[in-house]
């Protein structure tokens, strides 16, 4: 086997959050450079990581949120985001994997690849390319380890100094890892239970016989006893790099009109598409970035779009063509555009969008003809309703862009207080229509701050039914819900909508209406035909 070569980056948790924090809501980032501000990473208020600055005040992975502020009141709690360690550890790995391909990714903040120390001309000199390299990628706290297995050298690693290394001389791992403490371990009961039997070190567990560490530990210990022993016999497993699937066309000199932008990007989408089809996937959501001529490349524009199947050369350059477009019947940018850029955010297997033996549920055509008609008339010209979650009708649809998933709606399983129940309405008015509600003397119905009404309906008039007062067969409500009461309209200090109460009403000739009353204004808001 060929000697393994570990980078370990320290308390990557907090790196990654602290790189992501946003200054303006974290004083002490404004105060003093990240390393030197204590701060730990949180899950189910226990810390699970912690820097330097940190555990010298006292803070350990594992303690309470309590205990942690007492012993250090300027510590900077910060949440637990896997996905965000994982996207953040992405440069270390792209940077390592330059200069020594298939890099395994044990977790965010360590890695290990094959050593390359006959290319670099010794191992101690590959350790310190990869540092730098790693110092020039922004890494300020690197270590690395060399070893025979994957176990010592990530202990070496551990043990090397701040963008330093250690090197465990061929055949020499046993030795290395006697005299470590038991508690590099990463496993709390196991390390207990050792220390309760009175092993201190590692050595005292790889003197064990490995047929009586089988037995009282079973295959899990035998594991460790082979790790201990510097007898590893398992390869870190690699990685493939992703491929480079971003395509971008410069343009020199910049062009400052939207159609000779799209007429000189086609090539490029039709680069891109291709690049996906050799590996038989499709792009289904693609950010566009359009950056200015000046010496800094300053960004224009960028948005990402998603498509309901995939994007073809043509969806690409309307896409383009959209973002690019100043005004709806204007043919100019706002600035010269130097560089377009296409960069897949998702991209999936084509066999998931292929269409059956017998065809498709998409037509073709309604899809040509639907996209042409966004051409000509602009990307929102085409709509979809969508359901979504809300109290009202209204509010329970949303209207999406042809091609576009639906995104950033309110969930319509969770409780809406005050939901008027079904059946819903078959036609939603755009805008309410003027009603009227009286009683039986002729007096207006109302509602009361408590909800109920001041009296029952008995005729209702509504703009566009039967022409004059009919009287009520029947009503049920009033759902009441006090809405935007904290908001208050522009140019004026009244304030919100307040308290609402809607209400199911037949009349005489067997239509039903949505209506709903405010103070004492009526208005109908949908119809059940």
């Amino acid at each position: 086997m060929s000697r393994v070569l570990v980078v370990w980056c320290p308390d990557w948790p907090v790196v990654a959050a602290l790189a992501e924090a946003d200054p303006g809501r974290l004083p002490a980032l404004a105060a003093l450079p990240a390393v030197q501000v204590p701060a730990a990473v949180l899950t189910r208020s226990a810390v699970v990581a912690c820097n330097h600055a940190a555990r010298a005040e006292g803070v350990r992975r594992g303690m309470r949120r309590r205990d942690a502020q007492a012993r250090c009141p300027e510590l900077v709690l910060l949440p637990d985001n896997p996905d965000r360690d994982a996207r953040a550890f992405e440069p270390v790995l792209a940077a390592v994997e330059a200069l020594r391909p298939g890099v395994a990714p044990l977790r965010p903040g360590l890695l290990a690849i094959r050593a390359p120390g006959r290319f670099y001309g010794g191992e101690e000199h590959a350790a310190a390319i990869i540092a730098e390299r790693l110092v020039e990628t922004g890494v300020w706290d690197c270590r690395i380890g060399i070893a025979d297995d994957l176990f010592s050298a990530e202990q070496a690693a551990r043990l090397a100094d701040v963008q330093g290394w250690r090197v465990v001389d061929e055949g020499g791992s046993a030795a290395f890892l006697r005299e470590l403490p038991i508690e590099v371990l990463d496993d709390a009961d196991l390390v207990g239970l050792l220390q309760r039997l009175g092993l201190r070190h590692l050595g005292d567990l790889a003197a064990l016989p490995a047929r009586d560490v089988l037995t009282r530990f079973g295959a899990y210990g035998a594991k460790v006893h082979r790790l201990v022993r510097g007898v590893d016999p398992v390869e870190p497993a690699t990685r493939t790099p992703p491929p480079d699937l971003v395509r971008e066309v410069p343009f020199e000199p910049a062009l400052a009109s939207v159609e000779a932008v799209c007429f000189s990007v086609r090539r490029t989408a039709e680069d891109f598409v291709a690049a996906l089809g050799d590996r038989g996937l499709v792009c289904t959501a693609v950010r566009v970035e359009a950056e200015g001529d000046d010496a800094r490349r300053s960004l224009l524009s960028s948005r990402t779009w998603v498509h309901s199947r995939w994007f073809s050369v043509a969806d690409l350059v309307d896409r383009v063509h959209w973002q690019l477009q100043a005004t709806p019947e204007g043919v100019t940018v706002g600035a010269p555009v130097g560089l377009v850029r296409f960069v897949p955010e998702t991209v999936e297997p084509a066999a998931a969008h292929a269409d059956g033996l017998w065809g498709g549920d998409n037509d073709d055509r309604v899809d040509r003809g639907v996209a042409r008609v966004q051409a000509m008339l602009g990307y929102d010209a085409v709509v979809v309703p969508v359901r979504q979650g809300g109290r009202t009708p209204a509010d329970r649809q949303a209207l999406v862009p042809w091609g576009e998933r639906p995104a950033g709606l309110r969930p319509p399983g969770l409780p809406w207080p005050g939901q008027v129940p079904a059946p819903a309405p078959t036609r939603v008015f755009a805008e309410p229509r003027p009603a009227a509600v009286v009683g039986s003397a002729g007096q207006p119905v109302a509602v009361t701050e408590r909800g109920a009404v001041t009296c029952e309906p008995a005729r209702f008039t509504v703009s566009g039914g039967r022409p004059g007062w009919q009287p009520v067969d029947a009503w049920a409500g009033p759902w009441p819900v006090d809405e935007q009461w904290w908001e208050v309209s522009a140019g004026s200090t009244t304030e919100g909508r307040g308290l609402v109460a809607r209400f199911q009403v037949v009349g005489a000739d067997g239509r039903a209406w949505l209506m709903r009353c405010e103070g004492d204004r009526w208005v109908t808001e949908a119809a059940y035909d």
